[in-house]
């Protein structure tokens, strides 16, 4: 049975989100492996400098207004005040997985799936919170899927100027596209205002740059980037030359094992960390007198019938 098969049967078994990583072989890659040039912290002095500018980062991206959970809730957003929930434990788990990997490294992670409506903007808007959830790292979401965004929806506002703007104005700087959304220690990157989209925007120097001024802005801050499915843009193919690492999201029983193997073989696998088999862990809200009058009329029926063949 291949690894593959092995995750969807398990996946089938259990609720929720599972993560499948990448073949062995890359299980243990380093972030210098992941991300070529880039070089981690070493001496005492230079992490307790870090240590002390990032604490001073973190302590500017308090928002003044916080989203209520029940708000949050609504969205589809996990948040700290809904307790240990399956899908907060399965979200926290996901993020301690991927600094395993990372060595807790920061760096650009790339959410796309096989196909669409996989849950793929779920996934990344929730992985993004619950890095915010730790007290000592901040988030960016980044909305790269230009033909179908999603992020709108955290602020509230479509005119927000994003990552169309940017790429457009030479003048426009990078504080300029990053918004807080009532979500301490998260900011999100729309895709921009409505417009024809190209399909160069990301092969330009200029998006280039992007990637790598969000990469080094903060060093506790990880990036997640919403990006299209992979059987439907070109520019998800663009963005993983991008990114330092790669998630995909897999809709339980939508796909097959073939589509997913296509995919997987498609990415870089100095990148790839591996599959979230995503099962819809929302539980959904029973009405209880609801099912106990559909109970009692089953019950009903079911005396009566008893009664008819008992004494026909």
């Amino acid at each position: 049975m291949s690894k593959i098969e092995k995750a969807l049967s398990r996946a089938k078994r259990e609720s929720g989100l599972a993560l499948v990583p990448a073949a062995t072989k890359n299980a243990h890659v380093t972030a210098d492996a992941a991300a070529p040039g880039r070089e981690l912290i070493r001496s005492g002095a230079e992490m307790a400098i870090a240590s002390h500018a990032a604490a001073q980062s973190i302590a500017r991206m308090r928002d003044l207004t916080a989203r209520s959970s029940d708000e949050l809730a609504e969205q589809h957003i996990i948040s700290p005040d809904i307790g240990e929930s399956s899908t907060v434990q399965a979200f926290r788990e996901l993020r301690t997985r991927i600094l395993q990997h990372t060595k807790g490294q920061n760096g650009i992670i790339l959410v796309t799936s096989v196909k669409g409506d996989s849950g793929n903007s779920f996934v990344a808007t929730n992985l993004g919170v619950a890095f915010a959830f730790d007290a000592g790292r901040t988030a960016l979401l980044v909305d790269c899927n230009l033909r179908d965004p999603s992020l709108q929806r955290l602020l509230g506002d479509e005119d927000r100027p994003g990552i169309t703007d940017y790429l457009e104005n030479p003048d426009m700087d990078v504080a300029d596209i990053i918004h807080p959304v009532g979500i301490e220690r998260l900011r999100v990157m729309p895709t921009g205002r409505k417009r024809d989209i190209p399909t160069e925007y990301f092969t330009t120097q200029r998006a280039r740059q992007l990637m790598e001024r969000i990469r080094n802005r903060y060093a506790e801050r990880f990036v997640i980037i919403d990006a299209p499915p992979m059987t439907e843009s070109a520019d998800t193919q663009i963005l993983a030359e991008l990114c330092d690492y790669i998630l995909l999201v897999v809709p339980y029983g939508l796909v097959t094992n073939m589509q997913i193997d296509n995919c997987v073989k498609a990415l870089d696998s100095r990148k790839f960390i591996g599959v979230v088999f995503n099962n819809d862990p929302h539980v959904p809200q029973l009405d209880w007198r609801l099912l106990l009058r559909q109970a009692r009329t089953r019950l009903q029926d079911t005396l009566k019938r008893a009664r008819g063949r008992f004494f026909r």
